[in-house]
Order: C-alpha cells, then structure tokens, then sequence
C-alpha cells in the first residue's frame, strides 16, 4: 500500500511541478521583459535562473515531505495521505510565484536594479521591437532617473 501511495505522490507531483514551472517560464517572459524596462536578455536570463530555482526547491521539498505524516493502511487513508501531500506541493507552488512576483516588482522600483542595469535603448525592447506606453512607465518611483 505504502509504495503505491508514494509513487502515486512523487508521479503527481513531479508532473505538477515541471508542468508549472514550464507554465511560468514561458509565459513570464513578457512580464520580466517589461519589469526589466525592455532589457529581453536581462530577463530571459532571470527567467531561466527562477526556473532552476523553482525546480531545485520543489523538488527539495517533495523529497523531504515524502517522510512525514501518518503512514496509510488503508485505502482511505492513502487517499487522505495523497490529498494532503498533494495539496502542500500546491500551496508551496503557488505562494513561490506569489513571492516571486512580489519580489521582482520590488527589485525593478530599487536603486540597485537602475544601478546595474544596462540602459535599454530608447523606446525598443531587444531585437529592435517597440515597446508599447505602460502604467509602468509612468508609476512613481522612489528613485527618479
């Protein structure tokens, strides 16, 4: 019972992980590109840093939480182990791109990121594209430049 349980766990949440880690990858580009000001390396190079580190951190916990919790016996109980291991591998996913988030718009309103940022080009994104007016642009910033 237990070594079906655990390779149902680990399957499931192996799946979930790269399925949204690659989610997050590829559809977060656009926003590191305009939280990066247009910069299209800076950010294809940080998206590619958070999902490593996404997938290091993920796979760390499933690991370590593979251990813990009452053991099932039953049926019912593998299925009360899998929801409740299940359900942290999801709440663990979703409050790391929330944190991520938060700290990548923060980053972009620091001194520090218009210290060591290259400056973009005026007006383009890399490869030449223009880049469309935002709220961003426009939003206060505690360092003005």
């Amino acid at each position: 019972m237990m070594l079906a349980t655990y390779a149902v766990y680990v399957g499931v949440s192996l799946v979930m992980t790269y399925w949204v880690g690659r989610t997050l990858n590829r559809n977060g580009r656009v926003f590191l590109i305009e939280n990066f000001e247009g910069k299209a390396e800076l950010a294809d190079s940080v998206n590619h840093l958070l999902l490593v580190g996404f997938y290091l951190i993920n796979l760390g916990f499933i690991s370590l939480a593979l251990k813990y919790g009452d053991k099932p016996t039953t049926a019912v109980e593998a299925v009360e182990f899998l929801s409740t291991k299940i359900g942290l591998v999801i709440v663990i996913l979703g409050a790391m791109h929330f944190f991520n988030m938060l700290w990548l718009v923060k980053f972009r309103k620091s001194r520090l990121f218009h210290t060591l940022a290259p400056p973009r080009p005026s007006g383009t994104a890399g490869g030449g594209v223009p880049l469309p007016r935002s709220n961003w642009d426009t939003a206060a910033s505690p360092v003005q430049g």
